[in-house]
């Protein structure tokens, strides 16, 4: 399928199309709240709570409460949700330390842009149980085993990207502490060796070093900030970024992806770039279609859209970044921290 909207001017989305895009997103929940890769397709935490913020960001608060709903009632006793599940049936029964910990992102952007403490106090037991069960998996050097199978076997080794993560998600766990007076000093400590590891042990990390995730999400994550965060991102600028178009997702592959793309324009604004971040929004408007719907990704040798799906995630940082390079909610600045 050729790409239509290569001939678009780059321009960040302006209020009107956020909000449709936000609306778009809406209409992709099920009926139990969740909210999959895309239209009945499969479930996961991480991505399903992204979707979430971007509603709460742009107003669509029914949908947001429902699918904070899910959250917590999906959630099994021990902390964790599936990997992937689709309309309630368990395809992989394992838990994603990286997935499991970002209902703590979710809970504390919801306090900024609503400020309802009755909803944060209704969410603290799960990001309690969920925190607790990623931090019993670090791992001696600091990194956290990416995944536990449903037999209870743990994966000894860390995701760069995912731990990343782990690190804003440890971090905003401790800022609802805080707020409730709840003692979670265990997280502080466990936040500090994890960040020292992203900055200081990469090799130990499983080399996905491909990808771009892995590049940008130590910045993404918090636990890169400064001259050491704009030295990472300048270093490999050129692997990755396609003027124009987005950023690639494989180094190695003529393929640009809109959430990568997106990612990488809220590391910039996390940075104090917000220029750069703008322009990197901006190059992926070929992605949004008529709807406000976001095409996953752009195979750039080929013209085509690759692959032929309209995912929740990407429309979903799409929001995220509209948010952060123009301060349309409280919550704009949730990946500052």
């Amino acid at each position: 399928m050729p790409s239509a909207h290569l001939g678009a001017p780059l321009a960040v989305p302006t209020p009107a199309q956020a909000r449709q895009t936000a609306a778009w997103l809406a209409t992709c929940q099920e009926a139990d709240g969740a909210f999959g890769w895309e239209r009945r397709r499969h479930v996961d935490a991480w991505n399903h709570t992204e979707a979430a913020m971007a509603l709460v960001a742009f107003g669509e608060d029914e949908a947001a409460d429902a699918a904070y709903a899910w959250l917590r009632a999906s959630q099994r006793r021990d902390g964790t949700w599936p990997m992937k599940s689709t309309r309630g049936v368990v395809q992989d029964a394992s838990a994603d330390s990286n997935q499991v910990a970002y209902i703590a992102v979710g809970a504390w952007h919801h306090w900024l842009v609503r400020r309802e403490r009755a909803f944060v106090e209704t969410m603290w037991p799960h990001v309690r149980r969920a925190l607790d069960w990623v931090v019993a998996r670090q791992l001696a050097w600091g990194g956290i085993a990416w995944n536990q199978a449903a037999d209870g076997k743990l994966w000894d080794a860390a995701l760069l990207a995912g731990s990343s993560s782990i690190v804003h998600s440890l971090g905003c766990g401790l800022l609802l502490a805080d707020l409730l007076g709840e003692d979670a000093s265990a997280w502080s400590g466990a936040r500090d060796r994890l960040a020292e590891a992203v900055r200081g042990h990469e090799a130990l990390f499983m080399d996905n070093s491909r990808y771009s995730m892995d590049w940008y999400y130590p910045v993404l994550g918090g636990a890169l900030r400064g001259d050491m965060a704009r030295e990472r991102l300048e270093k490999r600028w050129d692997e990755f970024v396609v003027p124009g178009l987005g950023i690639r997702c494989v180094a190695d592959h003529a393929w640009v992806t809109g959430a990568e793309t997106c990612e990488l324009a809220l590391s910039l604004d996390a940075i104090g770039d917000r220029d750069g971040a703008r322009e990197q929004l901006a190059s992926i408007s070929h992605l949004r279609d008529a709807d406000g719907a976001y095409w996953t990704g752009f195979a750039y040798d080929q013209g085509v859209r690759w692959p032929l799906e309209r995912s929740t995630w990407t429309a979903a940082a799409a929001l995220l970044a509209v948010d952060a390079v123009t301060e349309h909610s409280p919550g704009s600045g949730i990946f500052r921290l």
